[in-house]
């Protein structure tokens, strides 16, 4: 017989939606004032700070409103160390990702290596794309294959949200530089290595933290939460302004694309 958790208190829901509330609207705001720092000639970097903190915030408050919140903290804790741990392998080696500088602007590095904010990426990345597919496959969620489907979608999304990330990191913000490589075919600079470590990695830690995820006390099915979705479509638009503003219009089209897409297959799931 599988372990149940125990029902949480009243008084411990009440404090997760308050969490969840106030981590929704400060990250709107958070968003907002990002994309609007886009157009001003300044090098403060704190709204895109202040932003991913609070990302990560709403990513563990999402998930603790599914699962016990120590859950919800460990899976989050153990995304942010492995995939931490790889571009920290990465920033030595240039495996899996590919051979890159980072640049003046990324701020403290961890241990001399890896900038602060690298590590916070990955859950934010990882669960708010997980978080999309499970909007997505909704109406499948009781199929015997919807874990690995969740699991494969989940990979895809994050790779797409690297995908449009990469131009406004490298020739936006100027956060790294890609090194050049024997193959010629690039996205934006960055090597097409990059997505499908990406991919390897992603499918990897899932597998490793999906059991985390489980709700182990079953429930009435919950209404759709679409903060996942606001994360990770707000990400896009930031990526997709920013590339705006230095022109870079091929990166602006494909964030438009892949955030419509994916908007469209979320809410239908959705609604299912």
């Amino acid at each position: 017989m599988p372990t149940r958790n125990p029902p949480p208190s009243a008084f411990v829901e009440k404090m997760k939606s308050g969490f969840y509330w106030a981590a929704a609207f400060l990250s709107a705001a958070a968003l907002i004032l990002a994309v609007v720092k886009c157009f001003a000639s300044t090098n403060l970097n704190w709204p895109e700070t202040a932003l991913l903190s609070l990302a990560v915030a709403g990513t563990v408050a999402t998930l603790s409103r599914q699962l016990p919140l120590l859950h919800a903290l460990f899976a989050t804790i153990f995304i942010a160390l492995i995939g931490g741990g790889v571009s920290a392998l990465n920033a030595r080696t240039g495996m899996p990702f590919g051979a890159y500088i980072f640049g003046s602007g990324t701020g403290v590095r961890l241990f001399g290596i890896l900038p602060w904010a690298l590590p916070l990426f990955w859950p934010v990345a990882i669960l708010s794309s997980r978080g999309v597919a499970r909007l997505i496959l909704r109406p499948w969620r009781k199929t015997k294959a919807y874990g690995f489907r969740l699991i494969g979608l989940a990979a895809v999304l994050t790779v797409l949200f690297e995908f449009a990330f990469e131009p406004f990191a490298s020739r936006v913000k100027h956060y790294w530089y890609w090194e050049p490589t024997a193959l010629r075919v690039t996205w934006q600079g960055a090597p097409l290595v990059d997505f499908f470590g990406w991919a390897v990695v992603t499918v990897l830690i899932l597998a490793f933290v999906t059991p985390l995820l489980i709700n182990k006390n079953p429930r009435p099915q919950s209404a759709p939460d679409f903060f996942p979705l606001g994360i990770w479509l707000g990400g896009l638009v930031l990526f997709g302004v920013g590339c705006a503003t230095q022109k870079i219009w091929p990166a602006v089209a494909v964030d438009a694309v892949i955030g419509m897409i994916a908007t469209a297959f979320a809410i239908r799931g959705a609604r299912w």
